[in-house]
């Protein structure tokens, strides 16, 4: 059965009259005809009763319509979510996000996509290291990362956002916290509480990289791959950290943030995506990613690829700390 059978036996149906339908299908009355009656033969069922002054439909023909409006309703709906999903308005789209964005820049960042394309489901991974991200990127289990550069695989697109300074993360009962801001070297005695080294987490090199240039190697008492639980051992006295800065807006009672005041060092956060490709759902996803985080950032700036140096040159002041990006 050709489909444009079905809309020819849809007009006649409707107008209940062949003259009609051949007007509104732009088609001569005797093929319309000729076409109706070839329908009827290959399904075997007469469709209409014809009458020199009207149409009318058969009950198989009124049950064939009823079904063929579903269908036609079917198809149009499929047609429409083939054009939504190509311009990248509807589908499934899976992320992934580093431990530290998740109190964030996921609410925000989901929000705002969330509000442009209401049709797109969002599948979150939360806490997931770089190496997780970039493995999940690769094997096509993510489409997009939220991740700590550097993050290296052929064909992966890694585009710094921001950049943001390490604070000191410490319990709110330390001497440090009456102080503006903390000097790293001051903490060479206190116990320290980090993201493990494996699986493979870059925050667990960038602090131990930090601590080295404030001439200590820190005394590790516990690792711990989740960020709200490390808060957490924080609040609870079992030791001091050092984190990102937007991690300050996972706010746990006795847990206090305060600026390093050196060494300064700045943590990138990027977007990754193969870049093989490139869905529009995904290239839709990473404008919107684009203009959340520069929306948000203290000193807007284009983001730029992966590969300049991103540690700061100065510590950051007090103005710094409280202005950061929300």
């Amino acid at each position: 059965m050709e489909f444009r059978h079905v809309r020819y036996f849809m007009a006649v149906a409707e107008e209940r009259s062949f003259t009609l339908a051949a007007a509104r299908l732009n088609i001569a009355q005797s093929p319309l005809s000729q076409q109706i009656r070839k329908l009827e033969r290959e399904i075997d069922v007469e469709l209409f009763t014809r009458t020199t002054r009207s149409v009318s439909l058969t009950p198989a023909g009124e049950v064939f319509y009823a079904r063929m409006q579903a269908m036609l309703a079917l198809t149009e709906d499929a047609v429409d979510a083939a054009r939504k999903t190509a311009r990248g308005e509807s589908g499934r789209l899976s992320i992934g996000f580093t431990g530290s964005a998740t109190y964030e820049l996921l609410p925000a960042l989901v929000r705002a996509f969330h509000e442009r394309h209401p049709d797109v489901t969002l599948d979150v991974h939360s806490e997931m290291f770089t190496k997780a991200q970039v493995d999940g990127l690769m094997a096509g289990e993510l489409d997009v990362g939220l991740l700590r550069p550097p993050a290296r695989a052929a064909g992966l697109v890694v585009e710094v956002l921001r950049e943001e300074p390490l604070v000191a993360l410490l319990p709110s009962s330390h001497p440090a916290t009456v102080t503006r801001s903390v000097e790293l070297s001051s903490l060479r005695e206190d116990w320290f509480i980090c993201y493990p080294p494996s699986p493979v987490s870059n925050m667990h090199a960038t602090v131990l990289a930090a601590c080295e240039r404030a001439g200590f190697v820190p005394r590790i008492r516990h690792v711990i791959s989740n960020t709200a639980a490390l808060v957490a051992l924080v609040a609870a006295g079992l030791g001091v950290a050092v984190v990102p800065a937007s991690l300050r807006h996972l706010g746990i009672n006795g847990a206090t943030y305060r600026p390093l005041a050196s060494p300064a060092t700045m943590v990138p956060l990027a977007l990754a995506y193969r870049g093989d490709g490139v869905s529009p759902l995904v290239r839709r996803f990473v404008e919107t990613a684009r203009v959340v985080v520069v929306s948000r950032a203290h000193v807007p700036a284009a983001p730029r690829r992966f590969g300049a140096d991103p540690r700061a040159t100065r510590p950051p002041d007090e103005d710094d700390y409280f202005s950061l990006p929300l």
